[in-house]
């Protein structure tokens, strides 16, 4: 059983090319780390960029895990590049925020002080 791996689980979606995709796995390739714990076909990520080009364009990366709740990131920034180095670092964020919602909180040793 191997664990699944952003080369492995992308969806490109609206406004991106398929030339496009080893950029994406280069930039996303950080979350292989966190998706190590779950098994193969176990991770989707969906990605799509609406209005691609335009001052309004929108960037959207959704990862949706066995058991777990869709976790969306969006980017508003004009820039490719820019804007998937953005929802990575959101969705980096909200796995951490998560994952320290359901840390333990009584296996810390409290102290008083006088």
């Amino acid at each position: 059983m191997s664990a699944p791996t952003v080369a492995g689980t992308p969806r490109l979606s609206n406004g991106i090319a398929p030339a496009e995709f080893d950029q994406v796995v280069a930039v996303l390739g950080r979350f292989d780390e966190r998706f190590r714990s779950y098994p193969d076909g176990a991770v989707e990520l969906q990605l799509s960029v609406k209005e691609r080009g335009t001052p309004s364009q929108r960037t959207t990366l959704a990862v949706r895990s066995a058991g777990q709740q869709r976790v969306v990131a969006t980017s508003s920034r004009a820039d490719f590049d820019g804007a998937l180095a953005e929802v990575r670092d959101e969705l980096v964020r909200q796995f951490n925020d998560a994952k320290n919602r359901s840390a333990p909180r009584n296996s810390c040793v409290f102290r008083e002080f006088l």
